[in-house]
């Protein structure tokens, strides 16, 4: 009778043992990993709809705009998260600029942080005569980050196709890539 208790209570013990939660909680934990930074871009215009427009840096001289970005990140857990990226590709002459949001997807190799991206928002197309067109957009796109310091990260490249589809004469499918630095809380 001894023993059948014994292995009763022993049973009970191994039975509610998975109730009992007997691992600790993470001490520290954090809700996700932020960075907000600012790089210098560069586009590539499609020429055609762009002359048409009067660009001028169309295709009778250059195809190239150049201007700066600001973006930011939040990544909600180790590989998935959202981005948000400004153009400002009109600084100097008329151009492009871009407001784009979406999902990315991050992978982690030691300092090392690839990432692909979906985006869509809306964009607005200023010609040599101060008129301006705004136009929904969407833009897949990737990159590097690369972790210099604790909280400093140095965005390697980042490239996106953008293809405005409401733009005249089939659109346009222009390619910015980002340089930059960015501050991660």
């Amino acid at each position: 009778m001894k023993r059948l208790t014994l292995t009763a209570w022993f049973m009970c013990v191994l039975a509610l043992a998975g109730w009992s939660h007997a691992q600790a909680t993470p001490a520290a934990s954090r809700l996700g990993v932020a960075q907000f930074g600012g790089g210098f871009s560069v586009a590539g215009s499609d020429c055609p709809s762009a002359t048409i427009y009067g660009l001028t840096n169309g295709c009778a001289s250059n195809s190239v705009i150049k201007g700066l970005s600001v973006y930011g990140s939040f990544d909600f857990t180790r590989h998935f998260g959202v981005t948000g990226d400004i153009h400002k590709l009109s600084l100097s002459t008329p151009g492009e600029d871009s407001y784009l949001f979406g999902p990315r997807y991050v992978f982690h190799h030691n300092r090392y942080h690839p990432y692909l991206k979906v985006q869509g928002g809306v964009s607005r197309f200023q010609t040599i005569y101060n008129t301006a067109y705004t136009y929904k957009i969407y833009a897949f796109g990737g990159g590097l980050d690369f972790q210099l310091k604790n909280h400093i990260n140095i965005r390697a490249f980042d490239l996106e196709y953008q293809k405005w589809p409401q733009f005249p004469f089939d659109g346009i499918s222009p390619i910015v890539g980002t340089v930059g630095v960015a501050y991660a809380f």
